[in-house]
């Protein structure tokens, strides 16, 4: 590996050992791909993946005692997924869960190569996305978007919105959409003045006007709330678990 080009970990899971070595066989083909493990079901990946970061998983979907799909839906941080079977039928399955590309076996060389680049791109952006929001001092934001840099006060966030490689920030001005994940943002904003309430939305505390079910009023406009994150919700901004 020489130059600037970047670096790419994958990991292959497939059951068949003839699959297994046609896919590594493609990988050694593409300069900025690297093998980081060749594995028989999901439990050798997940051993692999606890110990190593990896940014492109091939993966398998009929295999015994653990489906690829099954494996998907366990799955915490997912990197970039390009699905491989012999089956059609599990395609829309596989879109649905946010899946980079799906690989309809036999598959030759080139469609294999289309694929590797969706992924590798998925992958870069989520590289470059770690430069795009940058955290400073305890009362604003800095926000990379549209070739400028905005710098937005936490009390002038009204809500952010989070939609798939983008993320929207709802503020009392204008909106601004920036290239990051949700769960990066979370990370990154003080727990004491934001929650996620959705795993689409994320709001300021102080904004919170009431709950009404499973939704909450941010000024006029309702948003809903996930089922997995109202407990805390609850606890943290209404000081109790249940209502």
């Amino acid at each position: 590996m020489t130059g600037n080009t970047p670096l790419f970990n994958c990991l292959i899971v497939d059951d068949e050992l003839l699959a297994r070595t046609l896919l590594e066989g493609f990988v050694s083909k593409i300069p900025s791909l690297q093998v980081a493990g060749l594995c028989k079901n999901p439990i050798e990946a997940m051993e692999i993946m606890r110990t190593q970061t990896i940014d492109i998983l091939f993966l398998d979907i009929q295999m015994p005692e653990l489906t690829g799909v099954e494996f998907l839906k366990v799955m915490k941080e997912k990197p970039a997924i390009v699905l491989t079977t012999a089956y059609s039928e599990y395609a829309l399955e596989g879109y649905q869960l946010d899946v980079t590309d799906y690989l309809l076996k036999p598959f030759s060389f080139d469609r294999f190569l289309k694929a590797a680049n969706k992924a590798m791109d998925q992958v870069q952006v989520r590289r470059n996305n770690a430069g795009n929001v940058q955290n400073h001092q305890d009362d604003y934001l800095m926000l990379h978007a549209d070739h400028k840099i905005y710098r937005v006060a936490y009390t002038d966030i009204k809500y952010i919105e989070g939609l798939k490689e983008y993320v929207s920030y709802y503020t009392t001005e204008k909106r601004i959409i920036v290239l990051q994940s949700l769960k990066s943002i979370e990370e990154s904003l003080p727990p004491d003045k934001f929650i996620r309430i959705h795993k689409s939305y994320i709001v300021p505390i102080t904004r919170i006007k009431n709950l009404d079910g499973n939704q909450v009023l941010i000024g006029d406009k309702l948003l809903p709330v996930g089922r997995s994150y109202k407990d805390e919700l609850l606890r943290r901004v209404f000081g109790n678990t249940s209502i």
